[in-house]
């Protein structure tokens, strides 16, 4: 027995090493699939002649599920547990994968929409599943460098979606016929539907740590009472521009890049540049990390809104590559700021913060309402004038930073 007990105990680092890596993967994956919507925007929008608004569609219907799944998903997860609840995220992920094959061969825009929000609906349950287990895995000391570690991984796979995803769905741009265009999803839809059934049969077997039930359904229920604290309810409104505008500028890129006064890009070409703006946001993640052990994370936050609002300007009144690369540098300026609102926003909630962090996911429809309107403005201004809206996010962000994140000393805090 003790020959066992001890070959158990050896085993145990290696398993919960491979049991990390394992979620890692789901945080490459889901990183993944969100950046893999800029480069089907373009391809969709080119396959059924649809106005700039209608395109953005794809993103109203992934991060709107976000919004209505989200406490469901807390419920679920807490009922079934945490690993099931992971298994249920990737195989719904996966149906909603499958769902774009007689999405294609049918050519209906309405079902490549409902395969979206099947595919995001299982990305919000995974969300909900892993990003409270990673914190558990291991030496509590060290959970926030496991989570930067994970989000340092969504980011890659944010920034290597661009590439692949150009290269499998404009490959078939120039044949003019529209089914073999709409065909181009299935391959790279049907090795993600794969790919997640195999994850999902992974995540079911191995070991994996069980958090308290309840962290998860306060985390992910929607007590509107918390508001009452007014950084909270600004950051709120923050994480909303600030997902907005990210998701924003990541959904016309290629569109934007393909001008004529810009860049005049083929599909392919444009797509394969949306890697530096995700990879601005995943570089700028770690450089984030040190320079805010020095300056107030405040006012970076402000510093890094302003830079992003004079890059957007100076590329709306340019041409040429000056247009391009400022408008890609948008991402770098980009990488800090979702986890500095929701820090900010959580602070001195104390017993309320899961509750806070609720809201604030909730907060993640932004990437649903923000692209839709400059779709509207793109239509009736044109591509560049719509960059104006991000600008605005980000001059409310700014204003976040340096005031409205400042945590009100009223009677508010007996209440």
């Amino acid at each position: 027995m003790s020959h066992q007990s001890q070959a158990i105990a050896s085993d145990r680092p290696s398993t919960s090493q491979f049991a990390l890596w394992a979620l890692t993967s789901l945080f490459f994956m889901w990183g993944f699939i969100t950046a893999m919507n800029d480069i089907l925007i373009p391809h969709l929008k080119a396959l059924f002649a649809l106005s700039y608004t209608k395109a953005m569609l794809v993103q109203f219907c992934f991060f709107g599920a976000y919004f209505l799944v989200s406490i469901p998903a807390g419920k679920l997860v807490s009922k079934v547990g945490y690993q099931k609840g992971i298994g249920v995220g990737l195989i719904t992920a996966a149906i909603g994968c499958v769902m774009f094959i007689p999405s294609a061969f049918l050519t209906q825009y309405w079902m490549f929409l409902a395969s979206l929000f099947v595919l995001a609906s299982g990305v919000t349950v995974l969300q909900v599943a892993a990003n409270p287990l990673v914190t558990v895995m291991g030496d509590p000391d060290t959970a926030s460098s496991r989570l930067t570690m994970t989000q340092g991984f969504n980011s890659l796979g944010t920034t290597v979606a661009p590439i692949i995803g150009g290269m499998l769905l404009f490959s078939s741009h120039d044949a003019m016929e529209t089914q073999v265009q709409a065909d181009s999803v299935v391959l790279p839809y049907l090795a993600l539907a794969a790919v997640l059934a195999i994850m999902a049969a992974i995540m079911v077997k191995i070991s994996l740590p069980t958090p308290q039930h309840d962290d998860v359904e306060l985390a992910t229920s929607a007590d509107s009472s918390v508001l009452k604290h007014r950084h909270l309810a600004l950051g709120v409104v923050g994480l909303f521009t600030y997902v907005g505008a990210e998701v924003a500028i990541g959904s016309f890129l290629v569109n934007y890049l393909g001008l004529e006064n810009v860049m005049g890009m083929s599909e392919a070409q444009a797509s394969s540049y949306i890697a530096y703006y995700w990879g601005g946001a995943m570089v700028g993640r770690f450089i984030g990390a040190v320079i805010m052990q020095k300056i107030d994370p405040g006012k970076l936050l402000a510093f890094n809104s302003l830079l992003s609002c004079a890059l957007i300007i100076i590329s709306v009144i340019s041409d040429g590559s000056v247009a391009m690369w400022t408008i890609l540098a948008v991402g770098l300026c980009n990488s800090i700021m979702f986890p500095t609102i929701f820090s900010l926003a959580l602070k001195g909630l104390g017993s309320q913060a899961a509750q806070g962090s609720g809201m604030l996911c909730l907060a993640i429809v932004g990437g649903a309402i923000v692209p839709l309107v400059q779709g509207a403005l793109a239509d009736a201004f044109g591509l560049q004038l719509s960059f104006l809206l991000p600008v605005l996010c980000y001059l409310y962000i700014a204003f976040y930073g340096v005031i409205g994140s400042i945590p009100a000393t009223s009677k508010e805090s007996h209440s």
